[in-house]
């Protein structure tokens, strides 16, 4: 009787699994994606469960099924681009989002507390592992390639940051003995390029020890000071603040904290640079598989929340989107991690290797949609007297 149920069991899950497979197969079609395609953006289905753990759990299912190896993609960058811009997100629901969106509404993710986690579980992963992934300083956020992203050996990726770096130095009108804040430091690239090439002093904070202990090893010649500090505690005055990469970790809950805290340290005729991933609608949390496994409490601000945390403090002097340049930055770091990886295969694992791929890759599928943008705002406490030159 035992091997009657079984039979009707293993029939039941069989019928069930080709249901699904069909019902993904629809959905994904309207992005012009494949089950077991022969396109390079095709998706493969390794085991036979996977249609319907994805339809069940959405986007988290998605990348936890592709970090369990049931299925892989050749270009995963080229099959985000096509989900993203058939905007099939919208299609689906499933429990786990709706909760995701409501725990960022009731709760403040990102208070001091919990402002540590991403420091630990993502900026503490390693300085070899990130130096073998970055550019030649570890700079950890978008390049400045204008316009030279698509044309093979126009522009190498040490280049391409050299000039987002000077960019935003220009953008600050950084002079000798300057006094600098640079909120969310990282291995301090910024600090270091604009203390050897402005002649400036910086004080810089980071929520990462491995992040402080490298920056003050490295630039142990330089007037900068790494502080492992939560920005909310700041409280003293400097001629500029700069803040690139950071505000994503700040949540909405915190915006007003955060713009009052760039105030207060912001000399009354000084300018601060904003440098932020930003979305284009308003909408709280943000997507469950980049908050499990790569930056959690992460969350991308909107410009009517940006404007409305900056109203009180600010006026806006500039704005500049150069998101696209995301896709280039993102690619350039997945190429550097593949060519990187034997190095480290035997210490952090294929399901590492796979979660690694997939968010470099997603993320570039998601700029090269123009889901998510990257903006520069200048921003000054009073308006500039006979108002502000632009920088490019």
């Amino acid at each position: 009787m035992s091997e009657v149920f079984t039979e009707a069991a293993s029939g039941g899950r069989q019928k069930g699994q080709s249901s699904a497979r069909e019902a993904l197969g629809q959905w994904l079609g309207l992005a012009d994606v494949r089950l077991d395609g022969d396109r390079p953006w095709d998706i493969r289905v390794l085991r036979p469960e996977m249609p319907e753990r994805v339809l069940a759990g959405g986007s988290l299912a998605l990348g936890e099924s592709y970090m369990d190896g049931d299925w892989h993609c050749e270009r995963l960058d080229e099959l985000f681009t096509r989900l993203i811009r058939a905007r099939l997100g919208e299609q689906v629901h499933s429990l786990s989002l709706a909760w995701h969106v409501l725990r960022a509404k009731l709760f403040n993710l990102q208070n001091p507390r919990r402002a540590w986690q991403v420091g630990r579980e993502h900026y503490d992963l390693g300085n070899d592992f990130y130096a073998a992934m970055l550019d030649a300083r570890l700079t950890y956020t978008c390049a400045y390639w204008q316009g030279r992203g698509d044309q093979a050996g126009a522009c190498t990726l040490d280049e391409a940051q050299e000039a987002k770096l000077d960019l935003v130095c220009r953008k600050l009108g950084l002079r000798p003995g300057m006094r600098v804040l640079d909120i969310g430091c990282g291995w301090g690239s910024f600090m270091g390029f604009a203390a050897e090439r402005y002649g400036v002093q910086c004080v810089g904070v980071t929520i990462s020890e491995q992040q402080a202990g490298y920056g003050r090893q490295r630039y142990a010649h330089l007037p900068v000071e790494f502080r492992l500090q939560d920005y909310r505690e700041l409280d003293e005055r400097f001629d500029r603040v700069v803040s690139l990469g950071m505000f994503e970790h700040v949540g909405h809950k915190n915006y007003g904290d955060y713009m009052a805290v760039a105030r207060r340290c912001l000399a009354d005729d000084g300018l601060f640079l904003l440098h932020t991933i930003g979305r284009n609608d308003t909408a709280d949390g943000t997507d469950p598989w980049i908050d499990r496994y790569v930056f959690p409490n992460g969350e991308l601000p909107s410009i009517a929340r940006l404007g409305k945390a900056m109203e009180p403090h600010f006026v806006v002097e500039d704005l500049h989107n150069f998101g696209a340049d995301y896709d280039h930055t993102l690619m350039a770091w997945h190429r550097n991690f593949e060519a990187a990886w034997p190095r480290f295969a035997a210490e952090l694992g294929d399901r590492f290797y796979r979660r690694w791929r997939y968010y470099l890759l997603c993320c570039a599928g998601a700029f090269r949609a123009r889901d998510i943008q990257l903006w520069q705002w200048v921003l000054s406490p009073r308006g500039v007297a006979g108002g502000y030159r632009r920088v490019s």
